[in-house]
């Protein structure tokens, strides 16, 4: 059974968009490693990138191009100064050079050497193929983002004579069902699961560290996020509202860092008009710091980063003034855990299976979460994943301008209020009374995904993407 942990669920990456952007640059820098695994590297004199599929077609708007210019150049997505992205990109456009994983420079313009092919390959919607010439021969390798940021070769088909995918948990789990049974059978909640099956892949203190730097990325963003103001770059002119929305919220004490406004926010109103209007806050900072090329923790996708963020922040400030890690722990750990059985059973792919795959995944993640936060049993944890994807059944994939902007930041702070919803709404479930388990809504969604027009699958061909243009705004 494959072996996904909650790090492969939750990664640290750049924005906009974890299929179309953070693939892509993950997929170059493999690309680079199998050069210098089959001692090429060195011998290369000029470079192609064929993108295809939903790559090509909404490419430019999710900065494949870019995200490929960044990865070639040796620069990794965790770690690169995002005010630095501009400075490098420009570099190479003006010099028409690029220095090769950083070790060496290669004549390379941007224009003719990334191509934009509108056809699809069969095996998955986001493919695309790295060419290098060398002075002995032509080598190419192709690569599929298949959502989430992760990346995989065709090969993967036979993947399971590959350990390094596929492996052994002490509770391997593919369905709802057979979490339920662990559950029941060692009675532990689905945390403490997750967190054994983390255990059989690294320390418990690696798995905290990660964690907390995680949520600490989270917390960065949605601060960075309700302190900027302006307009998003890309064409749209979009203005930036989590930053007016904070002002009118937040109040005058003082705060000097993000952990300090976590306290701060936890001293104002708490009406329900001002919960909703924090939640949604929440949710746009993350998405319009994703929309500017920041730094944001794909859950499970980046134009879907901010529900996860937005509902743990809810709990933080609202809920349980007195939580700590621990708390945040256990809500990460059930997330990634739902996030993986969507994954397993049908896809976190936009360009596969429309919105339902992102906004839809990540709904259910939080809900599930939270639920678990709020004292729910690992039954009704389960409920509250089923009740947010069976409201999120068919949301299409239409971005104006190919951009991760309308509508999807906006779909993040619905999908953040429809996972507290459902996990409220779980709470006061009965379980041997729900009609709808989870594995039912999971085969749902990808029977839905599979009938879904194509042109509603991240291709900007219709819905919004083509009621609405540039010339509009």
């Amino acid at each position: 059974m494959e072996c996904i942990s909650v790090f492969d669920m939750l990664k640290i990456g750049v924005g906009p968009s974890s299929s179309h952007t953070l693939g892509p640059w993950r997929a170059a820098q493999r690309w680079i490693k199998e050069l210098k695994d089959a001692h090429k590297f060195d011998a290369v004199k000029k470079i192609q990138i064929d993108l295809y599929g939903s790559l090509s077609l909404t490419g430019k708007g999710h900065a494949t191009d870019l995200a490929i210019l960044l990865g070639l150049s040796g620069a990794d997505p965790e770690t690169i100064p995002v005010n630095s992205i501009n400075d490098i990109i420009k570099g190479i456009k003006t010099s028409h050079k690029l220095n090769l994983n950083g070790e060496k420079e290669i004549d390379f313009s941007p224009e003719t050497a990334i191509v934009f092919n509108k056809k699809f390959l069969p095996f998955h919607a986001n493919g695309l193929t790295f060419k290098a010439e060398t002075n002995e021969a032509t080598v190419k390798s192709t690569f599929y983002s298949i959502g989430g940021g992760f990346v995989v070769k065709e090969e993967r088909k036979n993947a399971k004579k590959n350990n390094a995918i596929f492996n052994t948990f002490p509770y391997p789990i593919q369905l709802g069902t057979e979490l339920l049974m662990y559950c029941k059978n060692e009675n532990k909640s689905i945390s403490e699961i997750v967190f054994e099956n983390e255990k059989s892949l690294r320390d418990e203190n690696a798995i905290d560290y990660e964690l907390k730097r995680i949520w600490d990325t989270m917390l960065e963003c949605m601060y960075i996020g309700c302190h900027t103001e302006g307009n998003l770059p890309g064409g749209l002119n979009v203005r930036r509202r989590a930053n007016d929305i904070h002002k009118n919220l937040i109040s005058d004490l003082p705060y000097n860092n993000p952990q300090e406004w976590l306290e701060t926010i936890r001293k104002t109103e708490v009406k329900f008009r001002q919960i909703l209007k924090w939640v949604s806050c929440f949710a746009l900072s993350v998405n319009e710091v994703n929309a500017s090329l920041g730094r944001v923790v794909t859950a499970p996708t980046n134009g879907s980063a901010g529900v996860i963020p937005a509902v743990l922040m809810y709990y933080m400030v609202i809920e349980n003034h007195h939580a700590n890690f621990e708390h945040i722990k256990k809500f990460l750990l059930v997330a990634g855990e739902i996030g993986s059985i969507f994954k397993k059973g049908a896809t976190i792919s936009a360009a596969m299976g429309g919105c339902q795959a992102e906004i839809g995944v990540s709904s259910a993640m939080a809900a599930a979460a939270l639920t678990e936060l709020l004292g729910g049993s690992p039954e009704q944890v389960l409920v509250a994943a089923e009740i947010a994807m069976e409201h999120h059944l068919g949301l299409t994939c239409d971005p104006i301008g190919g951009l991760v902007q309308i509508p999807c930041i906006e779909r993040n702070s619905m999908g953040a209020i429809k996972a507290i919803n459902a996990a409220e709404l779980a709470l006061e479930t009965n379980p041997e009374n729900v009609k709808v388990p989870l594995d039912k809504v999971v085969n749902t969604m990808w029977e839905t995904a599979k009938d879904m027009n194509s042109k509603y699958k991240e291709t900007s061909e219709g819905g919004l993407a083509l009621g609405v243009n540039f010339a509009d705004c």
